[in-house]
């Protein structure tokens, strides 16, 4: 039976979602499950890790571990491998997760692959994933020739089930030692107050269609109005009317919402590069032949300035 450690993914000391659909696709593999969480004052996490799924935690809990650090958070995600005897080791899709992903495969002598949206273990325990590649042009079935291998998994490949459950059995990692090749002094946030897009469960983007500010700010009272987190195509990021942190698509973010509104975006692959994933999407264009309605859900063909007044209109009045 193959054995899969899932890293958890954590952030202000709360379990994000992403951890429970990986634990979800292990469990649907028939594969062994185990989750290693690495950072300060986590232990408490323990029961939620096994209820997400887990029947082994591996939990590394140390002051020094407060700050992401790539090597150090590396070196418990090898020390939990090496104990649980991982075949595979499964981050989510993050920036802390792209950082150590390498250097754990480099260290366990393991193949690495980033991106991927599915995985399959036959009964010869020969692994093969999908993912995607030349900004979704192309989706690749690779064939993994080493007995181990790291992945990053593409946010939104899996979905959490909620009816499974694991066991709780806690492992205690020691602190590793510390990085003296980098040393992080300071973690500085985004201090706008605004939903983290990577956090959101409804993403509303602008594209070039706002023309100016007075667009994008019409467009972003709709992202309030539905408490969603305020995206953009890199157009606008271009333009110098939004900030590049808030850039969906292959050159930016990857987002996975449950609901994606498109307003003013034709469609260019690098943006659905980053977004295709989501659960629902919802197209407003004024071009009936823009590529963006090619994988919409819903679309609406129509001057976003008319548009998005009737759909705040009528948000508001279902929040009536």
């Amino acid at each position: 039976m193959a054995k899969i450690l899932v890293v958890a993914d954590i952030k202000q000391g709360e379990l994000k979602g992403s951890t429970a659909e990986l634990l979800t696709k292990a469990k649907a593999l028939g594969a062994q499950t185990a989750v290693v969480a690495v950072g300060s004052n986590i232990e408490s996490l323990a029961g939620v890790l096994a209820n997400a799924g887990s029947d082994t935690q591996y939990i590394a809990d140390d002051a020094g571990l407060e700050l992401f650090s790539a090597g150090p958070y590396a070196s418990c995600v090898v020390d939990a491998a090496n104990q649980f005897g991982a075949d595979l080791i499964w981050f989510g899709f993050s920036e802390g997760g792209k950082a150590c992903a390498p250097r754990v495969a480099a260290q366990l002598d393991a193949a690495c692959a980033t991106e991927i949206t599915d995985a399959t273990i036959d009964d010869g325990g020969q692994i093969e994933i999908v993912r995607p590649a030349i900004a979704n042009k192309v989706v690749q079935r690779v064939k993994v020739n080493t007995e181990k291998l790291v992945a990053v998994v593409r946010a939104g490949a899996f979905e959490a089930d909620e009816s499974i459950s694991g066991t709780e059995n806690v492992v205690k990692l020691s602190a590793p030692e510390s990085d003296l090749k980098a040393v992080i002094k300071e973690l500085i946030s985004d201090a706008s107050g605004e939903i983290d897009l990577a956090d959101a469960d409804i993403v509303v983007s602008v594209g070039r269609g706002a023309k100016d500010q007075a667009g994008v700010d019409l467009v972003k009272d709709l992202a309030n109005d539905l408490a969603a987190g305020f995206g953009s195509s890199r157009a606008m990021v271009d333009g110098g009317f939004m900030a590049h942190n808030k850039q969906v698509g292959q050159t930016g973010k990857i987002v996975a919402p449950t609901l994606y509104v498109a307003v003013g975006i034709s469609g260019a692959i690098q943006h659905l590069a980053g977004m295709n994933g989501s659960k629902t999407i919802l197209a407003v264009n004024k071009d009936p032949e823009a590529p963006i309605f090619n994988v919409a859900d819903y679309g609406i063909v129509g001057d976003l300035f008319e548009v998005v007044p009737i759909l705040k209109e009528e948000i508001q009045k279902i929040r009536a």
